[in-house]
């Protein structure tokens, strides 16, 4: 496999951390009223505290979140910061949950594309151009077969679409999918 761009491990950790319904929840929380405390959020979410805690600390490790101490209560919201290294993706949640009907499920299948290195791999080889399966496999040294299954994801999730036995990237007009694929494409 060729060496993989310092984003990869970035994108697919942040996509592992999305593809989560809870936190998904969380982050609508945070959204409609920030500076929430982990004991709130847990006491809304009907979550322990435990379990509030280490989801608050993903988001916020992914760069979604920014927490703000105050003695020993410490209270987050949504990261907001213009030059942030998730700005882009923070922006597309945004706009997701303002305008799409059920935007939790949109992100979650959305995000569950890029949770392995390799499919992000792939898809950065595709954003290139159009590719059969053995020009991925010389280009990424990954087996066919493994291809093909982080292929048949990327087009269940609407990311890669299959014409003439060649598979070429989708031009998403939603913003997550829009900056998913920017990311990994790795622009």
């Amino acid at each position: 496999m060729r060496a993989t761009p310092i984003l990869q491990p970035t994108l697919w950790r942040t996509c592992r951390v999305l593809a989560n319904r809870t936190r998904l929840r969380i982050f609508v929380l945070l959204l409609e009223q920030p500076g929430q405390t982990v004991s709130t959020v847990a006491a809304r979410l009907k979550l322990s505290l435990p379990v509030a805690s280490q989801y608050l600390r993903a988001l916020e490790a992914r760069s979604l979140l920014k927490v703000r101490r105050f003695d020993l209560r410490v209270a987050y919201r949504i990261a907001d910061d213009q030059t942030g290294p998730a700005q882009g993706l923070v922006r597309a949640l945004r706009q997701t949950f303002r305008r799409d009907s059920s935007p939790a499920e949109t992100i979650f299948k959305q995000a569950t594309a890029f949770t392995h290195a390799r499919r992000i791999e792939c898809f950065r080889v595709l954003s290139g151009r159009a590719q059969t399966l053995a020009e991925l496999k010389a280009a990424t040294g990954i087996s066919v077969r493994a291809i093909v299954r982080h292929i048949n994801k990327l087009e269940a999730r609407g990311f890669v679409v299959c014409r003439q036995s060649q598979y070429a990237v989708v031009d998403r007009s939603d913003a997550f999918g829009r900056e998913l694929a920017r990311l990994a494409a790795g622009q």
